[in-house]
């Protein structure tokens, strides 16, 4: 590995500091680290376009939160660029290394000897009219919402072309498996284990209750379309990007091409995490 590629919570002063002392230890072993433009100049540096990392970079390592490293996966996902995410703040579910644990893990991934945890993500687009109007590839989920004074709203949806039901609610969340323990499991969706592969649906606030989540198996396409007329709704992804809806459009979801590697932990395992992120056992 000669090339690093540096993320990073751009506003976080511990990650500035973190990140500056990073620099100094890849340069010393001959690593030419790339950091991020945006991030680049809250350093003082000069910086990588962001879209010019992929091509460039034979690890990334993501200093923040989970926030941070989903976007970082959106980013890189299609090389399949190994991520080692550096939780500076509370544990959280992806970003699960430690700062004690960057410099010895970052020594393994450098002798080759690291744990990778590949992860499905979602491709979905949106069609307006006959035409693909928007297209993007997550790692955690696609959610389908009203506004705040948007009434209930009708979802028509299908299953690889079976029709499924048409959900009334507040909204509709499908995500992967990584993503079941984001928006999902707030709106009592399943937790899912990372390793499966598969795809959840969980509806928001449904008007039916019967209406209950439901796990897919990877390989299905999921198809809703906007029924609601004359509402306020929106399509988001991984909770950072998205677009307005319009009453027709059809919106895809199906298994990517790629996956996201994400570089593990070896002091601690999923169920860790677990436990100690949702607080199990804590009276």
């Amino acid at each position: 590995m000669k090339k690093i590629a540096i993320f990073a919570k751009v506003h976080d002063p511990r990650c500035q500091g973190v990140a500056g002392e990073l620099i100094a230890w890849l340069e010393q072993r001959g690593i030419v680290p790339l950091v991020e433009a945006h991030f680049a100049r809250h350093l003082g540096l000069s910086g990588i376009a962001s879209e010019d990392i992929p091509d460039l970079a034979d690890i990334a390592v993501v200093l923040g939160g989970d926030g941070t490293l989903i976007s970082a996966a959106r980013l890189l996902g299609a090389r399949e660029i190994p991520i080692l995410g550096v939780n500076l703040g509370s544990l959280g579910f992806l970003t699960e290394i430690t700062l004690d644990e960057l410099y010895p893990t970052l020594e393994a991934c450098l002798d080759g000897d690291y744990r990778v945890s590949e992860r499905m993500m979602l491709a979905v687009t949106v069609e307006r009219g006959g035409d693909t109007v928007f297209s993007h590839r997550v790692l955690n989920d696609a959610v389908i919402n009203k506004g705040a004074l948007a009434r209930i709203v009708d979802m028509e949806s299908l299953v690889n072309g079976h029709y499924l039901t048409t959900y009334k609610s507040d909204g509709l969340i499908i995500s992967s498996p990584t993503g079941s323990t984001g928006y999902s499991l707030s709106a009592n969706g399943p937790i899912v284990h990372p390793d499966l592969e598969c795809l959840t649906i969980t509806p928001i606030c449904p008007h039916t209750l019967t209406n209950r989540p439901i796990v897919l198996e990877a390989s299905s396409e999921i198809t809703i379309r906007l029924i609601s007329k004359d509402e306020d709704v929106y399509l988001t992804l991984d909770g950072q990007v998205g677009m307005d809806l319009k009453c027709g459009d059809i919106i895809r979801v199906r298994r990517a091409e790629h996956r996201t590697r994400l570089v593990m932990s070896r002091s601690k395992d999923y169920f860790e995490v677990l436990r100690t992120k949702l607080k199990w056992g804590e009276r």
